[in-house]
């Protein structure tokens, strides 16, 4: 039975985890960098898939070939941040699921049916991707992630062949300071999201 995590402990994950947008210039070795997802990789998917796949731009020449497709806004942040990530998902991520799932043949469901597929990758990729912020949390980081950018632009300079398709970005860090975070914004109440039937 597993048991409830401290009040710290959620806090750092959720109430006090902040979007923040300014990095200290400290590295993100590339240790630290496995670590993350040493631990992320565990969490729970359908049929135990892995569809994300997650491009850990570290240096400035690396970082370069991003600039073209971001935003203006979000520049600053690429630049500052210790690592900053591209989550992407695999469209075939279905061929690694007879060693991932044995339980049945969960790859005869998606390999011919690309729609699905697309579907599962996306939506697991994107449950990873969250995975990923909370698991740099727990471990001590400052995350913000980020939609402003060209995905086809990124999609182009990074892959290629096509098989993998970006989502979002990620960047990972050490906090800089606090005026770098927007004021804390509310939240929908209970009733206004959800129902108990």
């Amino acid at each position: 039975m597993t048991s409830k995590l401290n009040e710290a402990a959620l806090n750092q994950l959720f109430i006090d985890g902040r979007t923040v947008h300014g990095f200290l210039p400290d590295e993100i070795t590339d240790a630290q960098i496995h670590e993350i997802y040493d631990l992320i990789k565990w969490a729970p998917t359908a049929f135990n898939l892995q569809a994300a796949r997650f491009v850990f731009l570290k240096s400035k020449e690396a970082k370069a070939r991003l600039m073209p497709a971001l935003t203006p806004g979000n520049v600053p942040q690429v630049e500052s941040a210790g690592v900053t990530v591209i989550i992407a998902y695999d469209t075939q991520f279905y061929e690694h699921l007879p060693s991932q799932f044995t339980a049945m043949d969960a790859k005869a469901i998606f390999d011919k049916n690309p729609e699905a597929a697309n579907i599962a990758g996306f939506r697991n990729g994107s449950m990873q991707g969250g995975y990923l912020i909370l698991g740099a949390r727990a471990l001590g980081y400052a995350c913000g992630a980020m939609s402003g950018f060209d995905n086809a632009k990124v999609n182009a300079e990074f892959f290629a062949d096509g098989r993998f398709k970006s989502n979002f970005l990620l960047n990972i860090g050490h906090q800089a300071d606090t005026t770098k975070i927007w004021p804390r914004g509310p939240r929908l109440a209970f009733d206004q999201v959800a129902q108990i039937l």
